[in-house]
């Protein structure tokens, strides 16, 4: 049955791809207008809008690659590699007990509103994201601070309740960045910060546009765009004829990997493929039946080809996982091999969970196409086993969140996760998955307590492991990075640590 669906698949999208190549062909400019474009700006294209613009009031990631490091920064950042940088801060110390952070930040940095960026506005930053009423969508990475003092304006102490091996890192996120005391509470619609660009204009439903801060206090950075765009374009068939007429040059994250061939050998157009943190999975509701019993979890692991996944959902571009975790991550261990491909197994399991007549379930599934792809071709792979499963669309960000983030209102859903080294997210409570495991929770807590990077990459291995025999959720594959721009644009991130734009090192080179 498989092989006639994965039929009907290869076909509906060679068809689906000689229709794309011809519409966007028949789109493109003469030659000479997409030369044309000037050299010191840019136009980046985006699938999706941002629901505001300041990272530290929303967990939509969308709007960090709009503004993080191109108009808000951090004590540190965290570059390409995904390593953590000095930034605001420009150095650091951190005490023998791992209970004191000590940075010393530079001096002469000013907000785009002429505010003036030292330790007490780093203090009231930091007291805004962890304080009772914040809205941060990642207050908890700052649940370890326990007190923050300011010796002098270039000096910022945290004082800690327990050691916090994740507490660097975390302060290079887009929730961590540094907003002003004066500029804070309208950074959502009017963003305010201290790096290389200035917010300009939001036409909602359009474009967002940026001009380079001609007051940028890093003198040690050049920056070469004195124009940025932001366009949102949600159709990928929209995306690949701005494109190819140069309405766009650039787009880091392109919506249609079947038609990433269409740009082979484009005298302009250049592929690029990079990593990223985006795990797909399907997530179940482990407090609801059947998804209770672990058995029947793992039987629908164990239906799932994981291969065949790639190949219909994102036209081969992935990497199966059998976790939920990355092979950029430290401590990754292929986990693929622990519930494998295997129909009778899983047709066996699910008899032994008094399941022998099959299952009748509905996946919520956003619009996006690797969500709608997917469920479909789990859809298929589950009535090999007598399951039949129900897809629902359900609008994200709006409806998912409502119904399933906050509200655990569902049997089964699909999403990808982009928050880099997010296993910890089974052992938050709440959280949709509802899953609770003790010894879990555990690892995760002794994780964050422990700064030896040996002892933590066993531990991750060993949450790696319980994930993947425990099964909350479908593990299937993490999604690449699939940029398309004009070969001329030097600077962009090819791969992505941290969903992101960022600009600073972005140039046209002759």
């Amino acid at each position: 049955m498989r092989s006639n669906f994965l039929q009907s698949l290869n076909l509906t999208r060679r068809l689906a791809i000689g229709l794309a190549v011809t519409t966007v062909l028949s789109a493109v400019l003469p030659a000479t207008a997409a030369l044309a474009a000037p050299k010191n700006s840019i136009t980046i294209g985006m699938g999706t809008e941002p629901a505001g613009l300041d990272p530290t009031a929303g967990a939509n990631v969308f709007i960090g690659q709009v503004t993080w490091q191109n108009i808000f920064e951090g004590l540190v950042t965290i570059d390409e590699e995904g390593k953590i940088q000095p930034q605001l801060a420009s150095s650091w110390e951190i005490s023998e007990d791992g209970r004191t952070y000590t940075f010393k930040l530079h001096d002469g940095v000013k907000f785009h509103d002429g505010e003036v960026f030292n330790s007490s506005v780093a203090k009231a930053s930091l007291d805004r994201a962890r304080g009772e009423a914040s809205i941060n969508p990642q207050k908890r990475f700052f649940a370890a601070i326990d007190s923050i003092e300011t010796p002098d304006a270039t000096t910022l102490v945290l004082k800690l309740k327990q050691p916090s091996g994740s507490l660097l890192y975390w302060l290079g996120w887009p929730a961590s960045v540094m907003v002003g005391t004066k500029s804070a509470d309208t950074n959502k619609t009017t963003p305010v910060g201290t790096g290389p660009f200035k917010f300009v204009n939001w036409a909602k439903g359009e474009k967002v546009e940026l001009a380079r801060n001609m007051d940028y206090w890093n003198k040690d950075v050049t920056v070469a765009l004195d124009k940025a765009t932001f366009r949102f374009v949600p159709d990928a068939q929209a995306q690949a004829a701005a494109l190819q007429s140069g309405d766009i040059d650039a787009f880091p994250e392109f919506g249609a990997p079947e038609l990433m061939g269409s740009f082979d050998g484009h005298e302009r157009l250049g592929t690029f493929i990079g990593n990223t943190e985006l795990k797909v999975v399907a997530g179940m509701n482990n407090a609801t039946k059947p998804f209770n019993d672990k058995r029947v979890r793992q039987a629908l692991m164990m239906a799932v080809d994981r291969a065949t996944v790639v190949e219909g959902a994102w036209s081969g571009f992935g990497t199966p996982i059998g976790s939920h975790y990355t092979p950029n991550d430290p401590g990754y261990t292929d986990m693929t091999g622990v519930l494998p491909y295997n129909a009778e197994k899983a047709k066996a399991l699910l008899a032994e969970a008094g399941y022998a007549n099959g299952l009748t379930f509905t996946i919520k599934a956003p619009q996006m196409a690797y969500a709608q792809r997917s469920a479909q071709i789990l859809q298929a792979m589950f009535a090999e086993i007598g399951v039949t499963m129900k897809i629902e669309t359900t609008e994200f960000p709006g409806k998912w969140v409502s119904d399933v983030m906050k509200g655990a209102n569902y049997e089964m859903t699909i999403v990808a996760h982009a928050e880099p080294m997010d296993i910890d997210i089974f052992s938050r409570d709440p959280y949709y998955f509802n899953y609770k495991n003790p010894t879990f929770n555990e690892i995760i807590k002794n994780i964050e307590l422990t700064t030896d990077l040996e002892q933590r990459e066993q531990l991750y291995q060993d949450a790696q492991k319980i994930l993947a025999e425990d099964v909350p959720a479908l593990f299937l594959f993490v999604m690449p990075k699939l940029g398309v721009w004009d070969k001329r644009i030097k600077g962009l991130w090819q791969n992505e640590p941290i969903p992101s734009n960022v600009l600073t090192d972005v140039h046209w080179e002759e």
